[in-house]
This record gives C-alpha cells, structure tokens and sequence, in this order.
C-alpha cells in the first residue's frame, strides 16, 4: 500500500454537531498519514480478546513498502489475539495529529514471508529503535485509515476495497 491510489477519500461520518465539513475543501493528503506513521516513535493496538472484548497497548513499528509493520512475541497477549482473528486498530501515539488504521493484521515469518522484506523490517527497526526485532512481524492491512490534525476542518477517510 505505498500510496492511496486504490483508496476512495471522503469525509468521516459522524454526528452533525461535530462540524465536520461536507465539502473536500482542506482534507488531508495520502502524505499526512505516512509522515505520521514513519515518525511516530509509539504506537497503540487495539485487538480482541477471546471472549470478545478490546485488548490494548502499546507497540513499536515500522513504515516498510507502504505498511505499517509492528512485532510482537508469540506468547504475547495481542499476538494471540491477532492468531485467533487478524482483525486490528492501530492508532498513533498523538491525540492531536492523529491516524488511525482499521484493518486485518498479517503475520510475516521467515517461512512465509520474502527474505528481502523481512531484512528490510529488521534494518528499519534497527535504524529506529537501536535493536533488530526478528519474526514475527504483524503487516497491517488498513480497510479504513482516518486521520486529523485540525479537527474538525481536516477530518478526513480513506476506504480501501
């Protein structure tokens, strides 16, 4: 996902009184959402327990090839969620410049993910956070990314198919 080429951006939908615009006038760009996504140093997921309620907490990543990339332990209570139901939020550490991501999460090992990539997160984790973090790595794949840094002028979605 290294652009929003395959992604319908509107406005969020919500209650009037939020005052969000109805017009595209002031909606941000693709941009804002990868700019947040790289330089954000923490992040929080959000995953879901197996008797069905929220589990949160927060994680490192990584934006590599387009994608929000995080990693977490096998044994780790999120990891087990995300093996039971890839369903996943994932929301920058900022309330006022905020992205969130909403979609299915993708588990990369070395048996089932290129070689190349798996470097790739490995190199970026170093870079970022000083240490390698090796596999598991979670891909995110976003249905709907929101974000907002003026609210509620800025407010704005991407949906993807």
């Amino acid at each position: 996902m290294s652009d929003d080429h395959d992604a319908r951006r509107s406005r969020p939908e919500t209650e009037e009184s939020y005052g969000i615009p109805e017009d595209g006038e002031g909606m941000l760009g693709w941009e804002f959402v990868v700019e947040g996504m790289t330089d954000e140093r923490n992040y929080w997921v959000s995953t879901t327990l197996p008797d069905g309620r929220p589990h949160a907490r927060p994680v490192w990543g990584v934006w590599v090839a387009g994608t929000f990339h995080c990693g977490g332990g096998e044994r780790t209570r999120w990891a087990r969620n995300l093996a039971a139901g890839s369903e996943i939020v994932v929301h920058r550490e900022s309330g006022a410049d905020v992205v969130i991501l909403e979609g299915t999460a993708e588990k990369l090992t070395e048996e089932s993910a290129d070689p190349e990539l798996l470097e790739r997160l490995d190199a970026a984790y170093e870079e970022k956070y000083g240490v390698r973090h090796g596999t598991p790595f979670w891909a995110v794949r976003p249905r709907k990314v929101l974000a907002w840094s003026d609210y509620p002028t800025d407010a704005t979605r991407w949906t993807f198919e």
